[in-house]
């Protein structure tokens, strides 16, 4: 799985479950759903999203990078 998966697959959980959590719980969640959409939003002009960054640092490599070979820098 690929970082660009990845996102979707969170970004999409992320969105169901608050949207149920509103519907069920309390309106309030939908200020996370709002907090994802508004990352997705502004990642689709800066190319920089948090999540992002934690699937890269967690060693999910991006769509379409080549392993480096051992011993390049």
């Amino acid at each position: 799985m690929n970082v660009e998966r990845a996102l979707r697959l969170i970004a999409g959980f992320f969105v169901m479950a608050t949207a149920a959590l509103a519907a069920f719980h309390s309106l309030n969640w939908l200020y996370f759903t709002a907090f994802v959409g508004l990352n997705l939003f502004q990642s689709a002009f800066t190319d920089w999203c948090p999540m992002v960054w934690m699937l890269q640092k967690a060693g999910l490599k991006r769509c379409g990078s080549t392993p480096q070979p051992e011993g390049a820098a």
